[in-house]
């Protein structure tokens, strides 16, 4: 597909509850879009993707209901099938109702009524719009015990603090200046700074889902031994060729989807903690028990933006957090909306600063934790495979339009992160930290 055939995607969310025709609507009036990604809810609760292209628009809900993908399907007929609505022919086509309230709405309200405090922290520089735009979806989270936090950090202007005292809502919002650059070192302030039995981080390229804060709580209510919760980052929207190539990569979330997963020392056999693919969350949208974050002391503020090292600090905290026995759950139904890189040159430096923060993670791990450098030789063809192989976790579903240079910037940033790493190490001893 050549850039100027490009027809964006429309990303939108439906309600099955209310029938599969309120999907096939959505292409009757959009004729600029190519075809509809479709957030499909079981009564509010998220369940899976539903792709379908407007040219090849199913005749009706019939043929729509062949299009569900089979992960998807199951998890439908799971919550239906709970609510006690009969389906001897499958998912029902003209929506559905309960006697009484559905599971998922009953376990909100319990949550809303008895759930943790929370503060929800975002960590800006310079990016007033995108921050408006956050702010404005968490004042919307219907979670009572919710307060937000914004850190600047070293910030060029007084934007940030204008958006901070612009902010109208029912969360207090609080204001916190980090004078020295680096999203580490902004992390390890809403640290020092929150006094909530939760921090939740969220980007400013970000919106919350609504229900976003509410699951995060939950979570950590329904296990008291969970440290740390990462939720679903799904695309805000799909307008560019760029914005479409990030998804074929992988998003924030390739192999991982809307099945909740656990993982602590009785996984390692499964997936190592030291081995991050699929990821066990990002730092975009990340949960933790203040009274767990000693167990992985702060977070390396050589690691992350603003650094020489580019990224890795989210998942260095997350691997520690495992490495010292914690307890890390993925909750695919604490949804944050991403807004992707929109051209292919800052979505290529963004692909270099991955391949960059990766190889610093290792090194960073090397270097606190030298006796763990056999186990990386052990995991190095699993890696090898994965990142190299067209049927790896991480090449596949890339098509013919795929950029090749973007492949070759993550790699080239492999090869110099983790000399950068050591660099970063460097100017933070000089810094002071």
């Amino acid at each position: 597909m050549e850039q100027f055939k490009f027809k964006r995607w429309l990303v939108s969310q439906a309600e099955l509850s209310e029938g599969l025709l309120s999907i096939l609507a959505l292409g009757e009036s959009v004729d600029e879009a190519r075809g509809a990604w479709v957030l499909v809810r079981v009564f509010g609760e998220p369940v899976g993707w539903i792709k379908f292209p407007f040219d090849r628009q199913p005749a009706g809900p019939s043929d729509l209901r062949r299009l569900i993908p089979t992960d998807v399907s199951s998890r439908i007929l799971l919550r239906l099938g709970e609510a006690g609505i009969p389906t001897p022919d499958g998912i029902p086509l003209d929506g559905w109702s309960t006697i009484g309230p559905p599971g998922f709405v009953t376990r909100q309200e319990r949550v809303k009524s008895s759930g943790p405090t929370v503060t929800a922290v975002i960590c800006t520089r310079d990016h007033p719009e995108g921050l408006q735009r956050c702010l404005q979806s968490l004042q919307s989270q219907d979670y009572p015990r919710l307060s937000i936090m914004v850190v600047d950090n070293a910030p060029t202007t007084n934007l940030t603090a204008l958006a901070v005292e612009a902010s109208d809502g029912p969360h207090t919002v609080s204001y916190v200046l980090e004078p020295k650059p680096g999203l580490s070192r902004a992390r390890n302030r809403s640290i020092r700074e929150v006094d909530s039995e939760i921090i939740a981080w969220i980007d400013d390229d970000e919106i919350a889902d609504h229900g976003w804060a509410v699951e995060l709580a939950g979570a950590f209510q329904d296990s008291e031994d969970v440290c740390a919760v990462c939720g679903i980052m799904l695309p805000g929207e799909l307008d560019t060729p760029a914005q479409i190539w990030f998804e074929q990569y992988g998003g924030h979330n390739k192999g991982r989807g809307f099945d909740p997963e656990v993982f602590s020392p009785a996984t390692a056999a499964v997936q190592h903690p030291l081995f991050p693919l699929p990821p066990f969350g990002t730092g975009g949208n990340m949960a933790m028990r203040t009274a767990a974050v000693g167990m992985f002391g702060e977070f390396d503020p050589a690691l992350g933006a603003g650094t020489r090292s580019m990224g890795g600090e989210d998942t260095r905290a997350i691997t520690d957090l495992l490495l010292a026995g914690g307890t890390v759950r993925y909750q695919p139904t604490a949804v944050t909306w991403h807004f992707h890189r929109r051209d292919l040159p800052s979505l290529e430096r963004q692909l270099y600063g991955y391949g960059v923060g990766l190889a610093a993670f290792y090194a960073s791990v090397v270097m606190d934790r030298p006796r763990l450098a056999l186990q990386l030789v052990k995991l190095a063809p699993n890696a090898w495979r994965e990142y190299s192989k067209p049927n790896g976790a991480r090449l596949s579903g890339l098509d013919e339009t795929f950029p090749a240079e973007l492949l070759k910037a993550q790699r080239r940033g492999m090869i110099v992160g983790a000399v950068e790493y050591f660099l970063a190490r460097l100017e933070c001893r000089r810094d002071g930290n």
